[in-house]
């Protein structure tokens, strides 16, 4: 039995039609860590409670799937300290029209006096609606950052993370960003080893870094009617490691420079250099965790030319190093 003074209370609320990963996700992270203190770690004293948490009284609340959660109660039935709050979402509908007042008054009073306050995917419109994240770095799913920065304009939205830390505050994007948030906070507590096994329990990522991208630079621009532009996407994928000027672009799609470099970013909404980068730059994640290559190999493969080059581009997009990213992501199977 865990003392009480050496709980550290974890509350997932379960507003109605929230996504059931985002509950379930966060949830299994928590007690999974909390099996393998009592099991492996006896010495240390500390671990987790967890409570999943209903809006009202009900204790029971149907998810966006359709499958209904049993919780323990509701909000208002807490009698204990809580060290840590997240808030499920759902991002078939960010809720900022439908939360209920009850829950919005009870974030108010709580938030202060509460370690972590956080979210997962679409429960960031909750956090933004109180306020809560007025000031402050936050993200969601990526297909609702955008209406979140147009409706919350006081917070500062980034749409690339998988998770973001201000301060307290914790967010983060759709549905399985949730368990890389809830093993961060992990890591916190009790340390990177500990975080790590229950990474390896739960058959993930061994620790996705937070400023991990939500999802491919290559899907995100494959949206384009231009057949011009279509084949000379293409061909940029066939030759990244070659010279890829606006010029020699240009002559592959027999326009003038002028004129590829207006119509590319007509079509595709970024432009030519800057595209090519971010490819390059997704080429060489994927090349550092995939195949057995150096860094100056890894560079050369993929355009950047030099590790140096390759390096300076990781932390202006990353905030960390190649290395850091390889030894984060690789796994003993390649």
């Amino acid at each position: 039995m865990i003392k009480k003074e050496l709980t550290k209370h974890i509350v997932i609320i379960a507003p109605p039609m929230a996504s059931i990963l985002d509950i379930a996700g966060p949830l299994e992270v928590f007690t999974k860590a909390i099996d393998y203190i009592r099991d492996y770690i006896p010495a240390i004293k500390e671990s987790y409670t967890t409570h999943v948490l209903s809006v009202d009284s009900s204790n029971t609340v149907t998810t966006s799937s359709g499958l209904p959660i049993v919780c323990e109660g509701g909000i208002e039935s807490i009698n204990y300290e809580v060290d840590t709050f997240l808030v499920a979402g759902n991002v078939q509908g960010a809720p900022e029209n439908r939360i209920p007042p009850l829950l919005l008054n009870w974030l108010k009073d709580n938030v202060s006096k509460t370690r972590r306050v956080g979210s997962i995917c679409a429960g960031a419109f909750v956090l933004a609606e109180a306020g809560i994240l007025n000031g402050h770095r936050a993200t969601s799913h990526w297909r609702v950052c955008d209406k979140m920065a147009k409706l919350y304009p006081e917070i500062k939205v980034e749409k690339d993370p998988i998770y973001v830390k201000d301060g307290n505050l914790y967010t983060s994007a759709g549905i399985s960003a949730g368990m890389d948030l809830s093993l961060a906070m992990v890591e916190e507590d009790f340390g990177r080893n500990i975080a790590l096994e229950v990474a390896r329990i739960l058959v993930l990522f061994l620790k996705r870094p937070g400023n991990q991208s939500q999802y491919s630079k290559t899907l995100e621009y494959q949206h384009c009617d231009y057949e011009p532009i279509n084949k000379i996407r293409e061909w940029i994928f066939e030759h990244i490691k070659d010279d890829l000027t606006v010029e020699i672009l240009a002559e592959k799609s027999l326009m003038s420079p002028r004129n590829f470099a207006r119509v590319f970013l007509r079509e595709m909404n970024i432009t030519p250099a800057k595209y090519i980068e971010k490819i390059r730059l997704e080429t060489a994640c994927r090349y550092l965790v995939e195949k057995q290559l150096t860094q100056s190999q890894v560079a050369v493969q993929c355009g950047l030319k030099t590790s140096e080059n390759m390096k300076r581009l990781f932390l202006k997009t990353y905030e960390t190093t190649p290395a850091e990213y390889k030894r984060k992501f690789r796994t003993s199977l390649v």
